[in-house]
């Protein structure tokens, strides 16, 4: 079928051109690794229901959705490879979307691997939680690959739904059950922000399609009108809570501590990388000639977020909730490139994601690796001494640290994320003309040595630190599970590899990123055009 835009009351006839949006067969090629893991996360959700609970079919089960989650990878790098694109229209068939989309089936694998792992030594025979983790990745999927305010609409709440389930999963703890009770009620609030802001936009173009969002607003001279000013606002209020950004982030400390660590670590990354690539496509391409209204707004986010996250994280001494804040004060950093407003922003967007899931899965992995039933032992201090214990597992959180901090050589790829996000808050241009964000830069680095106290003080401990007459968390813990030493080890390995040999890796997200176009500032009025 062919959708045709009709003009709004009182406007000029011209309009954008056609494009065709429902030929099944494109749009089931369009979707075809959505739909493989989809289908195949429905068959395991009637196998997971249909035998009994038992430590061995939750392991199967779990095993049979890394097979998946594998197969769904190699699919998306078949497309990748094969440069399969299509035209405007609901469904995004480009580069990022390819490239955003295997940074969440690698955080997928490695939730599910630790899950594996963390539920037989929790006592969680319940195989359902692999199939939600897979549900949330279905949904994360579907952000990257909707161009439409609704089908964006429905990946958030199809992630959103599955995720709220996964933080309650351990009925036997009461902070998890505290921690979903909080992200059901603050993450029902914000989806009255999104569908709120979705209706005035719809109200205003008569359209939900990003393409033609941007078009209408600029052919119809609507920058500036009541209904897109307050829709882009409540829009970037609920993407705010999504993302975790200040000061739309009270829900993530307790969430992040109450949630089982996997689902933690899935949280902090996977879940933060699909609402930021969702986030940085709509404002973007729909929201392009309203830069001048929403631009200060993000640069005010961007900064309060790195400063709140980095300087609350500084007083933890749970090593969730630091870790909590940590991933806080990243959102902050992956804001600058959405202020940025450029092909290399998008670009430093996908390495830093890159990087913040590789350090971030490493990260969480240790805290399973070091746990113990009952996830007793996550104080800092509980790693005094680890160095003497368990010298690897001390070395790859060190590598974790030291990537989250942004620190040379040590913290492989996290140094160059810095950097190449630096690069495009020097290098942002609004409507086509350069803009540097100088302000921003110098926060990147005040912020990061801010950090320094926190990141540093885990390495300190772990290292300068004798170990505990109780033997900490390394005495306490259970033996490590395989599938666990795998994700330690892949991460730490890619981390410092990466970081050795970039090339590869900058090359790939700089070819990935979707070209966003501004158009001139002639098109708005001279006191739209920002002094800073």
């Amino acid at each position: 079928m062919i959708v045709q835009a009709v003009p709004l009351p009182g406007s000029p006839a011209v309009l954008p051109p056609t494009f065709d949006v429902h030929i099944p067969l494109q749009l089931t090629l369009a979707l075809g690794p959505d739909i493989l893991l989809f289908v195949g996360t429905m068959g395991l959700m009637l196998w997971a229901a249909w035998r009994p609970d038992s430590r061995e079919h939750q392991r199967h089960v779990g095993q049979a959705s890394l097979v998946l989650v594998l197969a769904t990878m190699a699919m998306v790098i078949a497309y990748q490879v094969a440069h399969v694109t299509a035209g405007p229209g609901v469904i995004a068939v480009d580069a990022f979307r390819w490239v955003s989309d295997l940074i969440f089936l690698a955080a997928t694998a490695g939730t599910i691997a630790l899950g594996i792992d963390y539920n037989a030594r929790e006592g969680i025979v319940a195989a359902e939680s692999h199939v939600l983790v897979l549900f949330a990745t279905s949904g994360m999927m579907l952000l990257a690959a909707g161009r439409d305010l609704m089908i964006l609409f429905l990946g958030i709440e199809l992630m959103s739904v599955a995720v709220y389930v996964l933080t309650g999963f351990n009925r036997r703890s009461a902070r998890s059950a505290e921690g979903a009770l909080k992200y059901f009620l603050l993450g029902a609030f914000s989806t009255g922000f999104l569908l709120y802001g979705i209706a005035l936009i719809y109200g205003a173009t008569g359209a939900t399609n990003l393409t033609l969002i941007g078009d209408r607003i600029h052919l119809y001279s609507l920058a500036g009108t009541p209904l897109v000013t307050v829709g882009v606002a409540l829009l970037l209020v609920g993407f705010g809570f999504k993302v975790a950004a200040a000061p739309f982030h009270m829900w993530a400390p307790d969430v992040y501590e109450g949630a089982p660590t996997p689902i933690t670590a899935f949280m902090a990354a996977a879940v933060k990388a699909a609402a930021f690539a969702a986030f940085l496509r709509v404002w973007l391409e729909a929201f392009g000639d309203v830069a001048y209204q929403w631009h200060d707004a993000i640069w005010f986010l961007a900064i309060l977020t790195m400063l709140v996250g980095n300087v609350v994280a500084l007083v933890q001494r749970n090593i969730k909730r630091m870790l909590a804040y940590s991933s806080i004060a990243q959102a902050g950093y992956v804001l600058v490139a959405v202020v940025a407003g450029t092909t290399l922003g998008a670009s430093a967007f996908l390495f830093f994601l890159a990087a913040y899931t590789l350090a971030t899965m490493g990260a969480f992995a240790v805290v399973v690796a070091l746990g113990n039933a009952g996830e007793s032992h996550l104080d800092i201090d509980d790693y005094a001494g680890l160095w003497t214990t368990r010298p690897w597992l001390a070395v790859a959180m060190s590598a974790c640290m030291f990537a989250l901090l942004g620190f040379p050589v040590f913290g492989g790829i996290g140094f160059l994320a810095k950097w190449y996000m630096l690069q495009a808050a020097l290098g942002a241009k609004y409507f086509g003309e350069s803009r540097p964000q100088v302000q921003l830069a110098l926060m990147i680095v005040v912020t990061s040595m801010i950090s320094a106290g926190y990141y540093l003080r885990v390495v300190t401990i772990m290292f300068m630190r004798p170990a505990r007459a109780d033997g900490g968390a390394a005495g306490t813990a259970a033996r490590t599970g395989r599938l666990t030493e795998w994700v330690v080890g892949v991460s730490v390995v890619l981390l410092l590899a990466l970081g050795l040999a970039p090339t590869y890796l900058v090359s790939w997200t700089a070819q990935s990123a979707p070209v966003f176009t501004n158009r001139p500032s002639y098109l708005l009025p001279t006191s739209a055009i920002p002094r800073r």
